[in-house]
């Protein structure tokens, strides 16, 4: 084999304990260096999924979330527009009742002011037949007291204008 040797320039017993060198560093670097680092990685990645797991969970906990507030925010804004109407209502019908009110009550008011005139019209129309009787009387009494002429007839006349002008 000395020829081989020189060929190829491989000596048969350094190329098998090269190779068992080779197995014995492969099974120690396997138990030391590639088991430990292949158990860190899946711890890793177990912890990676740990947390993409929580994540989504997460992510799902809050559309839920999401979703209930929209509910309790349509919600409220329905509440909201019953209670709008509700008092747009109550304070159309609180002005109906003050307009009805201040209607009956202006009608009373004017009801009363026509009483209180057809009564002060009658009481004035008392007044002047009253003041018109007593100027009536006394020509009557001025006639009977003396005879009349044209003159003193038409004198009287217009004092009798004369005092029924002063009474009104």
């Amino acid at each position: 084999m000395s020829g081989f040797e020189t060929i190829v320039g491989v000596n048969p017993w350094t190329a098998l304990f090269t190779f068992c060198n080779m197995l014995i560093t492969f099974f120690i670097l396997r138990k030391f260096l590639f088991k430990p680092v292949k158990k860190m990685i899946d711890q890793r990645q177990s912890e990676i999924d740990g947390l993409y797991t929580d994540a989504n969970k997460a992510k799902q906990e809050a559309l839920a979330l999401e979703a209930e507030y929209r509910s309790h925010l349509d919600n409220a804004r329905q509440e909201r527009d019953e209670i709008l109407r509700e008092a747009t209502a109550r304070a159309q019908q609180r002005e109906r009742e003050i307009i009805d009110s201040a209607r009956a009550e202006a009608e009373a008011l004017r009801q009363k002011a026509d009483a209180d005139i057809a009564q002060e019209r009658k009481r004035a129309l008392n007044e002047i037949k009253d003041d018109l009787s007593g100027i009536a009387i006394d020509i009557a009494a001025k006639v009977a007291e003396k005879e009349i002429d044209q003159q003193q007839h038409e004198a009287l006349i217009e004092e009798f204008i004369r005092n029924i002008g002063e009474a009104s």
